[in-house]
């Protein structure tokens, strides 16, 4: 700007000078810095002094411009898929479970998100530079509006497709069938026969064999219609002849893009899916399962709370248990425990405890990454999650692999520590005594001083319920397959008089297990009395060789 203001003012005070250039001069002329200055200023020559520059406003670059805002971004942003996109508008389809289609057909990925600093500062440089106003952050309810337009649109644009295609079926059908009728020679079924000739492998002989066939076969109509027609929606639309009136305005507001529809909708499933157990079956289809699965992770709490609730609901029933699991939902539950709403934990505790009732779901849940979150869930707020996540853990822990697994994750010190401070020691002491049984839960727990906490257990009052004793006895006789390390702590602590107390006043299960353990110390006891076995040493070295 300060360059063209002086080149202004030179051409306002200085007259241009006449050309007087020679003919064989005109290339040497030229080609000097003061020819180029005299052709520049010829330009201009013609501009009236007395009036400004007219410079129209440069329109900015496509890349400051946001693809689903259409303005320029006031705070940029890189998504995983490297698309640049205003962050309110990231945020709003986040939201709104919505992946848009941007130029060139590509589809961002969300599911990073990166600050542009560089290009932040770039467009506000180019801001001041064309003296226009720098832009404004967009509030998260006009982005939601702009990402709304776009689910619109593209819900149109899909129906016209649909439309498009059943117009070209019909228009296919009907020739078809009046090619038919102006052959009455031509056979139905051997037209059926010709067009599903690379399924069938045989012809037939004779015309009356053709005729009896085309008694048996479809009508025209039916039997070729490409298999293209038949999408999401028409088969929602068949299904939808098995559902009461009800549960069809549930699904129509499932496919609603408007969120206050869907929250409708899920409270009205949760609903039906607790009071009326006979929906249960047949609400549970894979169409409705792959709804709930996205829906689960929403960030509208009454979304999100009310889809783990009907998910929960769902699998009260047998039968749903393993198709919920081989569904794909297991993952967003766990998602929900690291970080969901809280109401909404509880239910996904209760939903993982639900389906872990299964044999055929538990190693897969286990494998899926369920153990983690449902051990950090123990020391949730929530006393309902607490005891779900740890009902939960002892279903699953009647696995070896997912035994093996709460081992390697540090879950045999946190379960103590729980004993210890008298945490819901009666169902923690559940999981102790299935992870006792195990040969790295058995080490484990040796380690770290379980003989001598049950024990402890036993002798005291903090004990009151006649299960958690017997868990308690349960998990010592598990312990007690750990040979000579477990005799010399089963000594130190004087566990056989312990047992003498639970054989006499025990239930009939911890009875039998107290005396077989009475039996087994004192089997090994005459042994390892002749062999002259320091206890001490044993003890000292106990830790260090175990593992």
């Amino acid at each position: 700007m300060e360059f063209q203001e002086g080149m202004m003012k030179f051409v306002v005070h200085k007259p241009v000078q006449p050309k007087w250039v020679l003919e064989n001069d005109r290339e040497t002329e030229t080609a000097t810095p003061r020819r180029k200055w005299k052709i520049f200023f010829g330009k201009f020559s013609s501009l009236p002094s007395s009036k400004p520059l007219n410079l129209k406003t440069k329109q900015p670059p496509k890349e400051f411009i946001c693809p689903i805002s259409g303005s320029l971004m006031a705070d940029p942003v890189i998504v995983s898929s490297g698309h640049t996109l205003e962050r309110a508008c990231v945020r709003a389809c986040q939201a709104l479970g919505f992946t848009p289609t941007l130029m060139g057909s590509s589809t961002p990925d969300f599911s990073s998100v990166i600050p542009n600093l560089a290009l932040r500062s770039t467009i506000l440089n180019w801001c001041k530079n064309f003296s226009v106003d720098p832009p404004k952050t967009i509030d998260s309810n006009t982005a939601e509006k702009f990402v709304r337009v776009l689910v619109e649109a593209e819900a149109k644009k899909r129906g016209s497709q649909n439309e498009n295609q059943a117009q070209k079926v019909i228009i296919l059908d009907k020739e078809l069938i009046q090619g038919a009728q102006e052959n009455p020679s031509v056979n139905f079924g051997e037209a059926v026969t010709e067009v599903d000739r690379c399924r069938q492998t045989h012809s037939y002989s004779s015309s009356n064999d053709s005729v009896a066939t085309s008694v048996s076969t479809p009508s025209l109509q039916l039997a070729t219609r490409p298999s293209c027609y038949s999408s999401s929606s028409s088969e929602i639309e068949i299904l939808d002849d098995n559902y009461t009136e009800e549960e069809k305005e549930i699904f129509a507001k499932l496919r609603s893009p408007q969120v206050f529809e869907i929250e409708e909708a899920m409270i009205s499933l949760r609903q039906i899916t607790r009071t009326r157990e006979d929906t249960r079956a047949h609400l549970c289809t894979p169409q409705l399962l792959s709804t709930l699965r996205s829906l689960i992770v929403s960030r509208y709490s009454a979304i999100q709370v009310n889809s783990v609730a009907a998910v929960v609901n769902l699998s009260l029933e047998d039968v749903n248990k393993v198709k919920i699991v081989r569904s794909g939902i297991v993952p967003p539950l766990i998602d929900v425990l690291k970080g969901g709403f809280h109401e909404a934990q509880e239910h996904a505790s209760g939903a993982l405890f639900s389906l872990a009732l299964d044999d055929g779901n538990k190693t897969a849940i286990g494998v899926l990454g369920a153990l983690q979150p449902l051990i950090h869930m123990l020391r949730s707020e929530s006393e309902r999650t607490r005891h779900d996540s740890a009902l939960a853990l002892y279903h699953l822990s009647l696995v070896q692999t997912n035994r093996t697994k709460l081992v390697k994750l540090g879950s045999v010190p946190i379960l103590l520590g729980m004993v210890r401070s008298g945490h819901m020691t009666g169902r923690v002491l559940l999981i102790l005594s299935n992870l006792a049984w195990c040969p790295d839960g058995r080490a484990a727990m040796l380690d770290a001083g379980a003989v001598e906490c049950f024990v402890g257990l036993l002798r005291g009052v903090e004990l009151k319920s006649e299960s958690a004793r017997e868990s308690c006895v349960t998990a010592l006789y598990g312990l007690s397959h750990g040979g000579l390390r477990f005799k010399g702590l089963a000594m130190a602590v004087e566990l056989a008089e312990v047992m003498k107390k639970v054989e006499t006043v025990g239930r009939d299960r911890a009875k039998q297990k107290a005396k077989r353990m009475l039996e087994m110390i004192k089997m090994r006891g005459g042994e390892e009395e002749d062999e002259g076995i320091d206890w001490e040493e044993l003890l000292e070295l106990g830790s260090q060789t175990e593992r």
